[in-house]
């Protein structure tokens, strides 16, 4: 039986994910893998938890979440794919000197559509001395609505993912501000399943990951017009150098994990954004959250 694969959302930084099935990487390893569309990134959450589908890939804020609410919980991340931080501040002017803290003179929007770029940004502001809440924000719009008020000058800037970046960077209409990427490790989307399929489907999960992994060296190493070429299907709409400039970013902010396991530091990082903004009221820990066990031993089997 295949494994059921839910997707989060239609993201172009989930590129790893549509490329283990563009290049038969589950294939080569022997797996089927079925890949399951999803409404939403809650309703993903939920289909796992109530065995509608084996894996999701998602942010382990999600699996944070939900141990936060029931300690038994049982979903585990046990890949990394998403290392950092893929959004950005993309303003109408150019900012060379930018810092976040600059951000407290700006008429400002922020993502709506998902809650982690903003509990991360926000923890970064508080970092930098700001208080989130005297922003000139605007919170209630999408990033396509943001992209075009930054376009039309109604909004100073706007927090941002590809293409919408390298759309306004290509068209001289934006200028990339800020890298959230650039604040380091964020564990920001992973393969998830539930524990009992860790005994159960170990051999297959195991050969996900390698799969994974194989599909990561893949991604480092190919053109970023090969990627997008790749990947069109997944993306028809979306021209192809747009496509491979905003893959040729996100590799040079290293983005993509550089093998499968999910770092204590990256997962630390998330769930001190998570507490300083109010999105959980206890610290989680890591090993309840996370099973290297898998990515670990497909290091070692590839000599890494």
């Amino acid at each position: 039986m295949a494994i059921r694969l839910s997707e989060n959302f239609r993201a172009m930084f989930y590129a790893p994910f549509y490329a283990a099935h563009a290049i038969g990487a589950y294939d080569a390893e022997g797996v089927a893998v079925q890949l399951v569309h999803s409404p939403d990134p809650a309703s993903t959450a939920m289909a796992l938890r109530r065995g509608e589908i084996d894996v999701m890939w998602g942010g382990p804020l999600r699996v944070l979440l939900t141990h936060a609410q029931d300690p038994a919980a049982n979903s585990v991340c046990f890949c990394d794919v998403i290392a950092r931080d893929p959004f950005f501040i993309v303003g109408r002017e150019p900012r060379p000197a930018f810092q976040v803290a600059d951000l407290a003179g700006v008429r400002f929007a922020s993502v709506a559509e998902v809650p982690t770029p903003w509990l991360c940004l926000q923890d970064d502001l508080r970092r930098a001395g700001v208080d989130p809440a005297g922003l000139d924000r605007v919170s209630g719009s999408s990033m396509a609505d943001n992209a075009a008020a930054v376009r039309d000058g109604t909004l100073d800037a706007a927090q941002l993912f590809e293409p919408y970046v390298e759309e306004l960077v290509a068209s001289g209409a934006g200028y990339v501000w800020y890298a959230a990427a650039d604040r380091g490790l964020t564990a920001y989307t992973t393969l998830v399943t539930r524990r009992p399929l860790l005994v159960s489907r170990r051999e297959e999960l195991l050969r996900m990951t390698r799969a994974m992994a194989y599909t990561l060296r893949w991604i480092r190493s190919a053109s970023g017009i090969d990627v997008a070429r790749t990947l069109s299907d997944f993306f028809p709409d979306l021209a192809p150098n747009i496509f491979a400039a905003a893959i040729d970013r996100y590799r040079a902010l290293g983005l993509f994990a550089s093998d499968p396991v999910l770092r204590r530091e990256g997962f630390d990082r998330l769930q001190a954004a998570m507490l300083s903004g109010g999105a959980i009221a206890r610290a989680v820990p890591y090993t309840d959250c996370v099973d290297n066990s898998l990515a670990e031993q497909t290091l070692h089997s590839a000599g890494g």
